[in-house]
């Protein structure tokens, strides 16, 4: 790394996927008031609603949940037309 260009606080810091309680440790400058201990080391925590371990794109459980007829109206309104694929 090139010295002097990162911010001050460039550090390791834990993420936490709360759908799952997964935790992983990267470089951020995040702020954050939280901080979490993970074999007797203390990272500042940063909490995320979702994250790749969680995602249904990611894992395979990709669920569609269409409770107001929005993609079969949409694929009624455009199932007669054609593209032009040259």
């Amino acid at each position: 790394m090139k010295k002097g260009i990162h911010p001050s606080n460039y550090r390791i810091c834990a993420f936490k996927d709360m759908s799952n309680d997964e935790v992983f440790l990267t470089r951020s400058c995040a702020n954050t008031k939280e901080e979490i201990e993970i074999d007797g080391v203390k990272y500042p925590l940063v909490k995320m609603e979702i994250s790749s371990s969680s995602h249904p794109f990611f894992t395979g459980k990709v669920k569609l949940v269409d409770t107001a007829g929005r993609v079969d109206k949409f694929m009624n309104k455009y199932k007669n037309r054609k593209t032009n694929l040259k």
